[in-house]
């Protein structure tokens, strides 16, 4: 709408209203929270619950409102219809930009339950933010390097009882947990470090997802695995907020939950995990091929 004024213009006027969105909607979300805690009753914490995602929605939608209102990007999106609000999805991307967080909420609002992403613990202290991550729920992970863990085997499967502790609060209502596969955003000097085997994806680390399936696979409807392209190569965050997002390409598609991955433990089930694993290279292998053609396609159009 406003995509006659200048990019520069465009940026501050996004950045702006992202700003006093986040800051408008976090104080309803404090007092929520503040009432959920004077208050630990069932009614009154199924009550708080419900506010809190009323929130969070509006939240999504005042995000969802400046990106239309700066920019006009084209949304090619496949596979929005196999989704229900009523349901609980273990949901999964490839990670290219942090503009793929944004693109997620605002394809998935109010199609599914907001979701729930794993957090490194330090981003609690993001000014604001981190605050309104940790009263809306979001688990805080704190990692451990291999060289740490052999120093204090003491730690070895916190992250697991974590994952099983945040879970349980999810129990007996729909839920969207959120994990990027690949842990962090692609990128060349990433992608060749790694040595990865896939074209245009990190490697996957299957853990995360597992440990999810371990805690609540049973309450879980499916598996939603989104892939994302941006024709016009990986934007940055300026990019989003100035409106420079020309078209984004999402494929969403929703995946049985193998009977046999639900309920294992992939700590110490060996034959498990080099199967989970195998399966969720299978699952990369095809949006890797997935995501080369799109790119091929793209080039063809130019």
């Amino acid at each position: 709408m406003l995509h006659f004024l200048p990019a520069p213009l465009r940026g501050l006027l996004g950045a702006s209203l992202l700003a006093l969105n986040t800051l408008f909607w976090c104080w309803p979300l404090f007092a929520v929270t503040l009432l959920k805690v004077c208050l630990p009753f069932a009614a009154a914490q199924r009550l708080c619950a419900w506010l809190m995602n009323v929130i969070h929605e509006a939240w999504i939608s005042g995000n969802k409102g400046w990106m239309n209102l700066v920019g006009k990007t084209r949304w090619r999106v496949e596979g929005l219809q196999d989704l229900d609000y009523q349901h609980s999805y273990l949901v999964t991307s490839n990670h290219q930009s942090w503009v793929d967080i944004l693109v997620l909420q605002y394809l998935l609002n109010r199609r599914i339950r907001p979701l729930k992403f794993f957090l490194k613990q330090e981003l609690i202290w993001v000014p604001v933010i981190g605050l309104c991550w940790w009263a809306l729920g979001f688990p805080f992970m704190k990692r451990y390097s291999k060289a740490y863990l052999a120093k204090h085997p003491e730690k070895q499967g916190k992250d697991l009882q974590t994952t099983r502790r945040t879970c349980a609060k999810f129990r007996g209502h729909p839920v969207a947990i959120f994990n990027f596969l690949e842990g962090t955003r692609f990128t060349p000097a990433k992608h060749a470090a790694q040595q990865s085997p896939f074209q245009h994806l990190l490697k996957p680390k299957a853990g995360g997802i597992a440990f999810v399936l371990d805690a609540m696979g049973e309450q879980l409807h499916s598996i939603v695995n989104v892939t994302i392209h941006y024709p016009q190569g990986n934007p940055g965050f300026w990019a989003l907020l100035s409106g420079e997002v020309d078209e984004v390409q999402v494929t969403l598609r929703t995946l049985p939950i193998p009977a046999d991955f639900v309920g294992r433990n992939y700590d110490q089930d060996e034959a498990y995990r080099l199967s989970f694993q195998r399966w969720v290279n299978q699952l990369w292998q095809a949006k890797d091929a997935e995501l080369a053609g799109l790119h091929h396609s793209g080039e063809r159009q130019r």
